[in-house]
């Protein structure tokens, strides 16, 4: 349990998922997933009303000028993207509770899939996921979820060198699989301590592994924040990173700044598959 609370104490999300029951717009192209951070979950905001949250999503489509689908839900795990009893962390019980950007039935991954076989436009998918994979694995046994259907340990390390591994080749496997042949950009996650990152390395390697059988770019979420939280003692929230709570310290949450870096990693990323003419190779992407 203590490699565990090394990963909860150092990794920065909460996930959020989301998946309406239909999407037929031929207006949207690009598809943002994940957790809380895709969300824009900011605790201080009314949760009744899901226009109050923003999330590099919507940075990354203002920034590229195309319409975005921000399907994320707060407190998704892997597990719980691909099935409605897979590991959870709190997605389900917000979903039950609270309105996402987008209103859906299903998992996460069956509005994906449903989502990229009707809307023939698409020109990106964002990815950012498995922290509450390692929040929940801290929470320890549930009656609803634990052990889940999908591939379990409750061994941290195995988790995330197995099961996170293949709970993300699982979906980008699907993703794949619906004939979507462009841009999948997977954000890794950041450190809340610089100084010691191993917690968000580990949850980060999962992703790359996947990644890189899918081609899935990988921009990484981790890297975005370094110089800034490193010229801060190697404190996040203490080089303005994370959301500022009222009672002092701060939230777990990209800031306004944190965000806007996140999003800045992932244009980046495209932009380096598509040097001098970004909007352009968007709209060069096969379906």
């Amino acid at each position: 349990m203590q490699k565990l609370a090394v990963v909860v104490g150092v990794v920065a999300l909460l996930v959020t998922s989301a998946v309406p029951a239909a999407a037929t717009s031929e207006g949207h192209s690009y598809l943002a997933l994940g957790d809380s951070v895709a969300f824009g979950t900011n605790p201080l905001l009314d949760r009744s009303d899901a226009s109050n949250f923003t999330g590099y999503p919507e940075i990354v489509a203002e920034t590229l000028n195309i319409e975005d689908v921000n399907a994320s839900c707060p407190g998704e795990a892997t597990g719980g993207f691909i099935s409605a009893t897979g590991l959870d962390n709190v997605c389900r019980p917000y979903r039950a509770k609270f309105p996402l950007h987008v209103a859906y039935t299903g998992t996460q991954l069956a509005y994906a899939v449903n989502y990229l076989k009707n809307n023939h436009r698409t020109r990106l998918v964002t990815l950012n996921l498995d922290a509450n994979d390692a929040f929940r694995l801290a929470a320890g046994p549930g009656p609803d979820v634990w052990p889940p259907s999908t591939c379990f340990t409750s061994d941290v390390l195995l988790y995330f060198s197995t099961c996170a591994v293949q709970n993300l080749d699982t979906i980008f496997g699907a993703l794949r699989d619906t004939g979507y042949s462009g841009l999948i950009v997977a954000l890794t996650y950041y450190a809340i301590d610089y100084r010691i990152p191993s917690g968000a390395q580990l949850l980060n390697g999962a992703m790359q592994t996947a990644a890189s059988r899918h081609n899935v770019l990988v921009a990484s979420g981790f890297d975005a924040w370094k110089p800034a939280a490193m010229a801060a003692g190697g404190s996040s929230c203490a080089a303005g990173l994370l959301l500022a709570l009222r009672s002092g310290g701060c939230d777990i949450h990209p800031s306004v700044k944190g965000r806007a870096l996140l999003a800045e990693a992932i244009v980046n990323t495209i932009a380096a598959t598509c040097p001098g003419d970004v909007k352009g190779c968007l709209n060069r992407q096969p379906h």
